[in-house]
């Protein structure tokens, strides 16, 4: 067996390819597309590392062409519930013990898969099955999703490192453990990176987990399932389990054998789960570890130093990059009346010049949103500020679902600060605009906290740095992640951990040690050297 103390190097943020004309790159992932364009393949759920087919089945299609068919879905029920839970149980009592750096050997095998032989294929994956463009592929189905891999890695050997102190003839010690019984990964349509981070992390961690995958995104994850058998994860330790909400949440939340959920989705569906868990607290063999991140009313807000051309250009990606369908995406703006006129033209002409259309088309700038669902939702709110009094849309508004689910990057203006657009999470590329007198700076601070229930994401422009430590103070509770003359999105592993609080979920901060810790429990060691032979304490002697 292995006798020595293991180190883990530091690793380096994965760089992006850029997929320009004339690269190779480009070349390599479409003819990537091409070829998972041509087939329609089976989506199984896989247990104990068995493919397992269902009468369920359901059609997967691509959001910018819905009426081309991708794969058949097999969707999970109770029965295959029971299954996985069984496999994992099992798989557990080996997986468990095994030494920390034999598992993470496994997932940075994967994080090289995924940046190498597997890159075209994660990318192309999400591009048609989440109607991603290249860029936005690549920075997180390749790029954050190693990421992950790598960074929760080094954490980990990190934790295993941290020591309690030791006093003469003492020796103290942490051994950090997996959480008893099975992890319960509920994972989201819009990143493949989280997907595969929410039942890795614990995974890495030595826990045994069953994954639910959106049944909008099971497409790429299907791919990243499979990607992990190639790099030697045992079978049952990650059971793959597709399926619509309670069919599989149901059987996983009644089981004894519970222990905790890593989630990433909205805030009805986490609150349901919460309720549940509380319900059936009594039955479970541990206190189950609750951890989760469900959306944002994200905000920028600008102040009259703010530099316009900057300002214009962060809001336009930060709203309208995949389609703001980011739960860090702009949703919200307030803008002081001084520069308005300025910020006006600049912000609607760049938006003017947005292309969208099919993500095969590498001039697009966005895709289609991802269901027929959310195209409703989306444009629901969008028809209704078209009647509203109070609001007029000021750049697109129109929508098309003929053969895609495309909506239009949409630009709202209200006089009222607590419109429904300003307050309610869309999900789309709907930004709504507030504009308020340079004199009642203060009143729009308030507002910017007291708005919405999230604290996701935000962002702040000025140029005065008396402002800029004035705002970041005031609005120190509206995000989990807080940016500085930056667009709200794009946070990178490493770099700006990933979390919020209010409703925007328990903060966890995934891309963090904070997270790892999560998934693992602590046991304190305490071995005396020479123990005491004599139970009075000197205090007890005679004078």
């Amino acid at each position: 067996m292995s006798n020595a103390y293991f180190n883990i190097q530091e690793p380096k943020n994965e760089p992006y390819n850029s997929y320009a004309p004339g690269t190779p790159e480009r070349e390599s992932l479409k003819k990537r597309l091409k070829e998972l364009k041509s087939e329609v393949i089976e989506i199984p759920a896989i247990i104990n590392g068995k493919e397992v087919r269902t009468e369920n089945t359901s059609d997967v299609v691509m959001p910018h062409n819905h009426g081309h068919k991708l794969a058949t879905l097999h969707q999970c029920g109770e029965k295959e519930v029971n299954m996985a839970i069984e496999a994992a149980l099992e798989a557990q009592k080996k997986w468990a013990v095994m030494p920390w750096e034999e598992r993470v050997a496994i997932f940075q095998k994967a994080a090289d898969l995924v940046t190498g032989p597997w890159r075209d294929t994660m990318n192309a994956s999400t591009m048609l099955g989440q109607s991603k463009t290249p860029q936005q592929a690549e920075i997180e189905a390749a790029g954050e999703l190693a990421d992950f891999l790598r960074f929760n890695a080094w954490y980990l050997a990190k934790i295993m490192n941290e020591q309690p102190y030791s006093p003469d003839g003492v020796w103290n010690r942490v051994e950090y453990r997996p959480l008893e019984g099975f992890i319960f990964a509920v994972s989201p349509f819009n990143f493949t990176a989280i997907a595969g981070n929410l039942p890795t992390s614990p995974a890495m961690c030595g826990n045994v987990v069953l994954w639910k995958p959106s049944t909008d995104s099971v497409y790429s994850n299907y791919f990243f399932m499979k990607l992990l058998k190639e790099a030697g994860l045992p079978d049952g330790v990650i059971n793959f389990v597709p399926g619509r909400g309670a069919g599989v949440g149901d059987p996983v939340l009644n089981s004894e054998h519970f222990s905790g959920i890593h989630y990433t989705g909205s805030v009805p569906t986490f609150n349901h789960l919460w309720k549940t868990i509380g319900k059936n607290i009594d039955k479970y063999k541990t206190y189950p570890r609750v951890v989760g991140e469900t959306g944002g009313k994200d905000f920028v807000f600008a102040h009259n130093s703010a530099d316009i051309d900057e300002l214009a250009i962060a809001t336009l990606r930060a709203a309208y990059e995949y389609q703001g369908q980011k739960c860090s995406a702009a949703s919200r703006m307030y803008v002081p009346e001084s520069i308005w006129p300025g910020f006006r033209e600049k912000f609607l002409g760049e938006v003017g010049k947005i292309k969208m259309g099919d993500v095969e088309d590498f001039t697009n700038f966005m895709g289609a949103v991802i269901s027929r669902k959310a195209f409703d939702d989306i444009t629901g709110y969008i028809d209704y500020a078209k009647e509203a009094e109070d609001a007029e849309i000021i750049a697109g508004g129109n929508y098309d679902d003929s053969v895609g689910f495309f909506v239009e990057p949409t630009v709202i203006l209200t006089t009222n600060p607590k419109f429904k657009t300003m307050e309610e999470e869309i999900f789309g590329p709907v930004l709504t605009i507030y504009v308020y007198k340079d004199e009642k700076f203060d009143d729009a601070l308030d507002l910017c906290d007291n708005t919405s229930p999230f604290a996701l994401t935000g962002a702040i422009f000025a140029k005065d740095r008396y402002v800029i430590k004035k705002m970041s103070d005031r609005l120190r509770q509206t995000a989990g992640n807080f940016y500085i003359n930056e667009k709200p999105t794009g946070a990178i592993v490493n770099q700006q951990p990933f979390g919020g609080a209010r409703k925007s979920g328990t903060n966890d901060k995934a891309g963090s040690i904070i997270n790892m810790l999560r998934w693992l429990s602590a046991r304190a060691i305490k071995e005396v050297t020479v123990p005491p032979k004599d139970w009075r304490y000197p205090y007890m002697g005679e004078e």
